[in-house]
């Protein structure tokens, strides 16, 4: 292990001093300086506002499939047009999030600016789906701009927790990415009760108005904290210093180097990844897109229809917060491997459910899916950083979560094909099997770089050079 100094960058308030050590791997952390020194409040409010934000955005995926009918009757576009609007939606809001990220690690887009930006698209997107007849339009609209605003804000929010909480991010980064489920449930039951061919411009509008206020908001006090940054009062190099924090840094340890998106890809984990969230995204919009229709289709009032909806997304919002701390317990394979066998077993039941006619069981079974359903996500974006680091997550997370815009397409428009050859049984008989497959594949990864216990000891050296 070694220390080694830098000049610091110029502060406005008094200088705080900072260390950088390196340890036997070569991992360079910066530590001395708190939260409180570089935000000037607590690391806490970073967690808080991506949330708030996330919770803004949810609408346009998880309310969507309970307003499609409205939709279709409005403009007169078929089921197929407007599943295949939400797939491009899911396409680009996933496919944003590799090059927004090289932008923000070259320094070109701020955190801050990102997050206007997605704000102002989110706008378009829904004044896109309120005002236009056109489907094709609708589609560039709602599906390529409000996607691509929904994926800047989203990848922004994700980051940011991991940035700025490197040694516990699997808690923080489950919570903040539940609410991009939860935080669509008020609308859910506002698509299904009050939202009709009468009023679903009013409806639409003033929707977009507040996805644009409340991310602008937010995204004002967004700020990055600098390369390699560790929290001042935990110890890189001796984690059981700190009890908060060892149990979790034994079971996910630091990456073993900051690694780019080429040295990513070229240890074989990144692309395992990418392939398995492909497979699991696949299959959890699969059940955002067909779980309402299938509860109409077998019989079930529009009450347990919006409600198996409305479990699904409280659930998935949930089950990401409490996989991302059971994860902190555990380890991040283990419970990726874990939440994706549920998802898959979930399809099945669902499937039971509705030949035996029960609106208990298919909503328990809306339950296990919505569960299964959304905690693979904070999964992946905490393993990004626990694999290859920080300081280019944005990028790595971003190729990693681009596996999502190749689900939207079999997922949504390609679900609806097989559904019409296959039937619902059929296709959710098929969503399981993917899940399932998933599951393997997740059992194949591993941190790259790092295979001996005494690589993550603690360093007997004092850390003694400074810089101020």
């Amino acid at each position: 292990m070694s220390d080694s100094s830098t000049s610091g960058a110029p502060r406005q308030a008094a200088a705080t001093a900072y260390r950088e050590v390196t340890d036997s791997k070569g991992r360079v952390y910066r530590v001395g300086e708190s939260d409180r020194d570089l935000l000037g409040h607590s690391r806490t409010l970073m967690v808080y506002l991506p949330w708030i934000a996330m919770m803004a955005i949810s609408v346009s995926e998880y309310a969507y499939g309970s307003a499609e009918d409205t939709l279709s009757q409005a403009h007169g576009w078929t089921q197929s047009n407007t599943f295949w609007i939400l797939s491009v939606w899911v396409f680009f809001q996933a496919g944003i999030a590799f090059p927004a990220g090289w932008l923000r690690e070259k320094g070109v887009l701020t955190a801050r600016r990102a997050m206007f930006v997605g704000a102002g698209l989110c706008l378009v997107g829904f004044f896109a789906l309120s005002h236009l007849d056109n489907v094709l339009a609708a589609i560039v609209g709602f599906g390529v701009v409000g996607g691509v605003g929904s994926g800047l804000v989203y990848a922004t929010c994700i980051n940011m927790v991991g940035k700025w909480f490197p040694e516990r991010r699997g808690a923080r980064t489950g919570f903040v990415n539940g609410g991009f489920a939860y935080g669509s449930l008020p609308f859910i039951f506002i698509f299904n009760y009050a939202f009709d061919t009468g009023n679903y411009h009013q409806v639409l509008d003033l929707i977009g108005f507040y996805v644009l206020l409340v991310v602008a908001v937010c995204a004002w006090f967004f700020k990055d904290p600098p390369k390699n940054w560790w929290p001042a009062h935990v110890d890189p190099l001796n984690f059981s210093a700190n009890a908060k924090s060892a149990a979790s840094l034994a079971k996910n340890p630091p990456a073993a180097k900051q690694y780019t998106p080429k040295e990513a890809i070229r240890t074989g984990m990144l692309p395992l990844m990418w392939i398995t969230i492909v497979m699991t995204a696949g299959v959890s919009i699969f059940g955002i897109s067909f779980q309402v229709d299938y509860a109409k289709e077998v019989g079930f009032g529009p009450l347990v229809a919006a409600s198996s909806m409305g479990v699904m997304a409280v659930i998935n919002g949930i089950g990401r917060a409490v996989v991302g701390w059971l994860s902190d317990l555990w380890g991040r394979k283990l419970t990726l491997v874990f939440v994706i066998v549920v998802l898959g077993l979930a399809q099945f039941g669902v499937i039971w459910a509705g030949h035996l006619r029960s609106e208990g069981l298919f909503l328990f079974f809306a339950f296990v899916s919505g569960f299964g359903g959304g905690a693979f996500y904070p999964m992946f974006a905490a393993l990004t950083p626990d694999y290859f680091g920080e300081n280019f997550n944005a990028s790595n997370y971003g190729l990693v979560y681009s596996g999502k815009l190749v689900s939207g397409l079999f997922g949504g428009g390609l679900g609806s094909m097989v559904v019409d050859a296959w039937g619902y049984d059929g296709a959710y008989a098929l969503a399981g099997g993917v899940s399932m497959v998933a599951g393997c594949t997740a059992l194949l990864l591993h941190q790259p770089g790092r295979t001996r216990v005494r690589d993550i000891e603690a360093n007997p050296q004092p850390i003694s050079r400074e810089v101020v």
